[in-house]
């Protein structure tokens, strides 16, 4: 075809035009390949290695006092010039001590040094200072939650329990066991041995047998050994891991390797995914703890003297109240409902003394010489040592659940709290050889544990409730726990009438004089070069206070519906139980670690209260719970459930007439 110039030019630049934007087309689809290639390319795994720890230690008794010897030091030999002279210069002596005996800063007997005679300079003691500890955790949680879950169409209106009429009656229950359960935290000297005398009558006057509904195991002795296991003497304590739900045992102690969660499974050509279909409520498995660790070693000696009384008391009270009543549906009577499980309730307490002086003895045995010298600080008026030590745990985790299957996996989390409060205290403070009191010692160790569980449970069917699949409810298998032990660093019988010689020492730091010559001796004392004295001239107040309360309500009711498309084949899993309640004290106290001389009455009390009340009421046994569900039920949309439904189904929203104070707590299926 001939063409003229001008046509000819055209055509060629309209061929131009379209290879160039042919060739911005490649290079577009080009780069897009590119990206979708490395998208593709798979990243390797990042390595891991499992790392297991494993501390195979077992703890020993408290040990107060651990002898430390200083790693003596490197000596490097010089030899000084020939022509060099050295001239001591003149040091005064420390001025000596207000108390101490006469003429202490020379020994009579040492050998001259030149002109001069030898002095001998004691050492300085800090006389201690009084210590009080105030402690007061609380922990408070409200969990109440409202979840619908599944095409039901339903909205459950249970008529609202009343928790607190409940609750109060249960607290009031635990009140009426406890003698000693409104004790408030002294703040003055006088106070103090006000507390501690209070608590001593009262435990004292605390009947050995009672005529409640209440178990309750009570002893009284100068001195308790061993431990107590609601009210049986054991040789062992049981363990909390053997007992506590496997939910709540230690991450440590779970196994290593885990199963997998059960993928869905897919056969190519079928056109369907296999879901395994599944409805599973966690209404319970809540855990609350209290926990405390104690030692008081403030003040310790190898001997002791006090001029007035010695009263000493250790106390523990344990009460566990429990009201686990439950309705549950007869039309899931084929499940495997869990009744072999009921609440356990635990009080364990162990009082227990560890005796130094015979040890002590032995090594003091081949000592050698007894001292010739001492040095004496002063504690004008009382010395105080107190911890007051308060927990407190509340919790309501009270859940309002419809449930239904929609055909897949459907979880429900509405309870597995966790709540703790924790403390660990160590008081280390200073060592005498002696330890002169002018007026009287007050030692009181004192424990008060209280666990409270409201745990009332609603299961209930709607009309029409149906499953072919495997079901499984759970509405117990709560543990109540209570721990507590106190260990005493002092043996229970060292104490005796104070002697002449002591007596005379005692009345000689009263009078400011404070010669001690006469009770040198002592073999409490041998191989030691000079005694150390603390003299105290008021009181010695020692009271180690710890008191724990935990309460939790969790009263769940649950509603079981059918979806708007049946899925009868769903399995069930129910718990509204499994709650744990855990306490746990231990109280060391250091006391005179060999002889305590006492020149007024010696007064030594040892109480342990146990007491558990497992309450019945209300009484529902003759309530029918479909009947109430049934009762407190309503269609959202009436259509819903109507033979010709759609397929699309379109969910409602699920709102309660009653307001809850956790509202998003909540899983929607």
């Amino acid at each position: 075809m001939y063409m003229d110039k001008i046509t000819e030019a055209i055509s060629h630049f309209v061929g131009l035009f379209e290879i160039t934007l042919e060739q911005a087309r490649l290079r577009k689809a080009y780069d897009e390949f590119k990206a979708a290639q490395a998208v593709e390319e798979e990243t390797p795994e990042l390595a891991s290695q499992t790392v297991n720890v494993d501390a195979g230690y077992d703890l020993e008794d408290f040990v107060p006092s651990i002898e430390y010897s200083l790693v003596p030091p490197k000596l490097v030999l010089t030899t000084p010039w020939s022509d060099f002279q050295f001239v001591p210069p003149d040091i005064p002596a420390i001025p000596q001590p207000d108390v101490a005996y006469p003429g202490f800063l020379f020994h009579p007997d040492a050998p001259p040094m030149g002109s001069a005679p030898s002095r001998l300079i004691l050492p300085h003691i800090e006389p201690p200072g009084s210590v009080a500890v105030l402690i007061n955790q609380e922990l408070q949680l409200s969990d109440n939650d409202y979840v619908g879950a599944g095409g039901h169409g339903l909205k459950f209106s249970p008529a609202a329990a009343d928790h607190a009429a409940e609750m109060t009656a249960l607290l009031g229950a635990a009140a009426d066991l406890s003698p000693i359960d409104d004790l408030e935290m002294p703040g003055s000297s006088e106070e103090i041995v006000a507390v501690m005398k209070t608590a001593g009558e009262r435990l004292n006057g605390y009947p050995e047998e009672t005529d409640g509904e209440a178990d309750v195991f009570v002893v009284k002795a100068d001195v308790i050994e061993g431990t107590y296991v609601n009210g049986q003497s054991v040789d062992e304590a049981p363990k909390l891991d053997d007992h506590l739900p496997e939910k709540h045992r230690r991450a440590d102690e779970e196994e290593d390797d885990e199963e997998e969660p059960e993928q869905p499974s897919y056969t190519p050509g079928s056109g369907s995914i296999d879901i395994d279909v599944s409805v599973e409520l966690e209404a319970g498995g809540n855990l609350l703890v209290n926990s405390v660790s104690m030692a008081n070693n403030w003040l310790q000696s190898p001997v002791c003297a006090v001029m007035g009384d010695h009263v000493e008391l250790n106390a523990i009270i344990q009460i566990n109240v429990s009201c686990d009543s439950d309705l549950v549906s007869a039309s899931i009577n084929g499940w495997g409902l869990n009744a072999t499980d009921p609440t356990q309730g635990f009080n364990i307490a162990m009082f227990k003394r560890i005796d130094p002086s015979a040890e002590a003895a032995a090594s003091q045995a081949n000592q050698g010489d007894f001292p010739r010298h001492w040095v004496v600080t002063e504690v004008e008026g009382d010395l105080l040592i107190m911890n007051w030590i308060q927990q407190y745990t509340f919790m309501m985790d009270n859940d309002v659940s419809v449930l239904s299957s929609s055909g897949g996996k459907t979880l429900v989390t509405a309870g597995a709290n966790t709540a703790a409060n924790d403390i660990s205290l160590d008081e280390l403070g200073f060592n005498y050889d002696l330890i002169v009191v002018g007026g009287n010692i007050y030692d009181a160790n004192i424990i008060h544990q209280l666990n409270v569980l409201l745990d009332n449970d609603l299961i209930g069917a709607v009309d029409g409730f149906q499953t072919t699949g495997e079901g499984a409810a759970s509405t117990s298998d709560n543990l109540l726990w209570n721990q507590a032990n106190i260990v005493n660093y002092g043996a229970g019988d060292r104490f005796e009438a104070m002697s002449e010689a002591y007596r005379k020492a005692c009345e000689s730091l009263q009078n400011g004089n404070g010669d001690l010559s006469d009770i040198l001796n002592d073999g409490a004392f041998a191989g030691i070069g000079a005694i150390r004295v603390l003299y105290v001239s008021g009181d010695i107040l020692n009271l180690q206070y710890i008191k724990q309360t935990t309460i939790l309500g969790d009263s769940d009711q649950v509603a079981l519906a059918m979806n708007a498309l049946a899925h009868p084949e769903a399995d069930w899993t129910v718990s509204t139980g499994t709650n744990s309640l855990v306490n746990y004290a231990y109280i060391a106290d250091v006391d005179s670690t060999g002889k305590t001389y006492v020149g007024g009455g010696i007064y030594s009390d040892e109480i342990l209260i146990q007491a558990e009340l497992i309450s019945t009421g209300p009484d529902l046994g003759g309530q029918n719970p479909d009947v109430l569900v049934n009762e407190a039920v309503a269609f959202l949309d009436d259509d819903m459930l109507a033979p010709e439904a759609s397929q699309n189904v379109a969910y409602p929203s699920l709102v309660p007439e009653q307001t809850y104070s956790d509202p998003m707590q909540s899983v929607l299926a």
